[in-house]
């Protein structure tokens, strides 16, 4: 029996001014805008809902809330940050002059950026 594993997943972030989100989630990060409302702002991503709820003071996590599975880290960090997006730098050994970090091993390739709020976002490449 699959409680939730059928159920279509949806996520959340806090996000303080509406109109900023719209700008860099819809124009910068090139998500598709679905509605706006005095409660959020939302997004579809791939078919999945992100939903930015509106806050007067995020509370931000000290850890990735949103990332995207990519193909190519390379070439999507390059096109982010010909958009405007900085990336990065944390003093951890295997990180290039990209801001993207090799795990252990090379199974994993992932770069953190952050949204106008300071909510620590990532692409990532898996092997």
């Amino acid at each position: 029996m699959s409680l939730l594993g059928s159920a279509k997943l949806m996520a959340f972030a806090a996000i303080s001014a509406p109109a900023r989100a719209k700008a860099f989630y819809g124009d910068v990060l090139g998500l598709r805008f679905v509605s706006e409302d005095s409660f959020a702002v939302v997004f579809d991503s791939n078919g999945v809902t992100l939903r930015l709820s509106i806050t007067p003071k995020p509370v931000l996590a000290p850890y990735t809330v949103l990332g995207w599975m990519v193909d190519d880290i390379e070439a999507k960090v390059k096109e982010l940050s010909e958009h405007g997006v900085k990336f990065e730098r944390y003093s951890f050994p295997g990180q290039d002059a990209q801001g993207i970090w090799t795990a252990p091993g090379g199974l994993a390739r992932v770069a953190w950026f952050k949204d106008p709020d300071g909510n620590t976002l990532s692409v990532s490449q898996h092997h």
